[in-house]
């Protein structure tokens, strides 16, 4: 029987999925104190992709009398563990951090505290069994091999590439997960992608999804995805 743990949650309008690099520019007040206590513990925290609402808080409108009545936010409930792998705090009241995809996991229950911070309890999904990729899908490999060759060739110093090492190109779960974080789909789709448990499922959607986007992935492959 799995365990569940309790998490701070992070939602945005995003899905980080295992092994993705994500930059965050921290200014509000309370995932100020989230990243400073989980940089302290060297704890990480859970993303949450949002499927209602606004990553940031706006402020009251003018003329409401009472409460501020901030708008809903609601999120999926599988997301991912994010560590934290860089922390640089350039002035007050601003935080610029980096973070590695962890594992998945699904949300039981949520709760926001008064100060406006997201808790969960939540129990973690099973990790991707390494799978080697099948002949038939080999072309997505060739495809995302070229298409990362593209992006180090136009890229200038000190630019951070989307795919990460360690590479691992026979392997379905990562292949799957690196395509998914530079498609230019919507983050309700890429959520959908996250959800499925079998690495190897999950690739051969993406590879459907190329062939619909247009995206060669063959020997002639040229066209490559725009930022998402």
């Amino acid at each position: 029987m799995s365990s569940t743990f309790q998490l701070p949650l992070f939602p945005l309008q995003t899905v980080l999925f295992p092994g993705s690099v994500l930059p965050l520019r921290i200014f509000e007040v309370r995932y100020l104190d989230l990243i400073q206590r989980c940089q302290k513990e060297g704890a990480p925290f859970g993303v949450v992709c949002l499927s209602q609402g606004s990553e940031v808080r706006q402020p009251p409108r003018p003329g409401e009398a009472g409460e501020p009545a901030f708008g809903p936010e609601v999120f999926h409930l599988v997301g991912t563990m994010a560590h934290i792998t860089s922390f640089e705090r350039p002035q007050p009241g601003l935080m610029l951090v980096r973070c590695r995809g962890g594992r998945r996991f699904r949300l039981l229950r949520s709760e926001q505290l008064k100060h406006g911070l997201w808790t969960g309890e939540a129990e973690y999904l099973e990790e991707d069994t390494p799978l080697p990729v099948p002949a038939d899908l080999v072309h997505v490999r060739v495809g995302l091999q070229r298409l990362l060759q593209h992006m180090q060739a136009q890229a200038k110093p000190g630019d951070e590439l989307p795919i990460q090492p360690p590479l691992q190109w026979d392997d379905c779960g990562w292949l799957a997960n690196r395509w998914c974080d530079i498609l230019p789909v919507s983050p309700q789709l890429k959520q959908q992608f996250l959800a499925v448990d079998s690495p190897l499922v999950r690739l051969e959607l993406v590879a459907d999804l190329l062939v619909h986007l247009k995206i060669g992935t063959g020997p002639e492959a040229g066209a490559s995805p725009g930022p998402s």
